[in-house]
């Protein structure tokens, strides 16, 4: 085994204890202890999506007592089943037939809730995407077309979300309000950067982050708005309205500030001299390849440079990848020659980079060279977006099952003399 495989196996098991780190299980557990869920006169209604929702519905029923009327709703590839609670998959990152199904199966639990019940929702990353109900007169089909463009426009998920507030029946506090009168309490695992609740999922249990307006103003910046179908603008151009969100109680149980302090810790305990370098790696792929970079400096011992973040990427080809995978790709073809071994890892800790098979990718000084020996130019499928096909050439693609949990993206960059 090579000094690179070395770092490749400890990149992994970094990457493995940020993912441990977002357990949302233990999360919700850690949170419960502190404070229980309260017994209410009538029933527990307990409502779970995102990709985290069946390990959340899981943990929570072992804490209720009393009558409760269970569901959960989940993307495609997590095949977990919870006792006691509807498991419903959907679609993620576009929208299905079966998330639109599974939202109005949402909707009609929480119609049933009266003032004697509660309602407690576990909010997980995905959940945007898994439960659309797109307001009239719009179809899940130019749903899904808005969700298209809003992915590959290069938006960050604050700016994407509240677009996607306005357009739905669910988020932005519209949970709420389909749960009201029963009160509500909302375990959230963040898998945004920064941590805004309006943002997590699209905000169903905390007000809009913004107006119509804002989100015209959003698509037209970013040169979407003449594209979006016809539903969708007639929604955005009718005037700004003041809509009443009922009062929640929102728990936040899990970030990815946790999973990079596990990553530190982890790092330091193989024997690394580790430190956060950001903890906001966001923005453009490239820019955010370039910081990594920027960060690499003379070392005398093993080191790790540690990130979290969640990039974006502007779609001008229509190659398979991720942002992680993309990243990755780019610190691979940009790292100027060092005198020592060094290895990057960029992975999504829900297991999953865009609509493929891989959580990101795991590189090395010989990345480039791989993928030319194999037949390919890296170049011209890094321009084509086909970061996956690239990574494949190279045996550099991070693959991992489904976590059931997501907290955004981590890096890590090894280098040792």
């Amino acid at each position: 085994m090579t000094q690179t495989d070395d770092l490749k196996r400890d990149a992994r098991a970094f990457f493995d204890a940020a993912v441990t780190a977002a357990d949302p299980a233990l999360a919700l557990r850690k949170a419960l202890s502190a404070s229980p869920f309260p017994k209410p006169m009538g029933r527990t209604l307990v409502i779970a999506i995102g990709k985290a929702a069946p390990r959340m519905m899981a943990e929570a029923l072992e804490h209720i007592d009393g009558p409760y009327e269970a569901l959960a709703v989940t993307h495609h590839e997590n095949d977990m089943d919870v006792d006691g609670s509807t498991v419903l998959r959907a679609g993620h990152p576009v929208p299905d037939e079966a998330g639109a199904s599974a939202a109005k199966d949402v909707m009609a639990l929480l119609a049933t809730a009266t003032a004697d019940d509660q309602v407690i929702a576990l909010i997980s990353g995905g959940g945007s995407a898994l439960v659309p109900a797109p307001k009239p007169p719009m179809s899940l089909a130019d749903k899904a077309t808005v969700n298209k463009l809003l992915l590959g426009g290069g938006l960050d998920i604050v700016k994407m979300n509240l677009v996607r507030q306005q357009l739905s029946e669910l988020k932005g506090g519209g949970f709420l309000r389909h749960a009201a009168p029963a009160p509500v309490t909302a375990y959230i695992l963040s898998d945004v950067i920064g941590d805004d609740l309006r943002a997590i999922a699209s905000g169903p249990t905390v007000g809009p982050i913004g107006t119509r307006s804002e989100a015209r103003e959003i698509l037209e910046g970013a040169d979407l708005w003449a594209k979006l179908p016809d539903s969708a603008r007639g929604i955005l151009e009718q005037p700004d309205e003041a809509q009443e969100t009922p009062d929640a109680t929102n728990i936040l149980i899990g970030s990815n500030r946790h999973s990079i302090a596990a990553m530190e810790e982890a790092a330091k305990g193989a024997g690394y001299s580790a430190r956060v370098v950001s903890d906001a790696l966001e923005g453009d792929v490239n820019d955010a390849a370039q910081e990594v970079i920027a960060a690499v400096g003379p070392v005398d011992q093993p080191t790790a440079m540690l990130f979290g973040g969640e990039t974006t990427v502007v779609l001008r080809g229509d190659g398979r990848g991720g942002r992680n995978q993309e990243l990755a790709l780019r610190v691979a073809m940009n790292m100027p020659k060092l005198d020592s071994d060094w290895v990057f890892l960029s992975g999504g800790t829900d297991g999953r980079d865009g609509p493929t098979d891989a959580a990101g990718g795991i590189v090395d000084a010989g990345t480039k060279d791989r993928i030319i020996a194999n037949g390919h130019d890296p170049k011209a499928l890094l321009d084509n977006n086909d970061s996956y096909a690239a990574l494949d050439a190279a045996g550099d693609l991070l693959i991992t099952p489904a976590t059931g949990t997501n907290v955004a993206d981590v890096q890590v960059l090894l280098i040792r003399p």
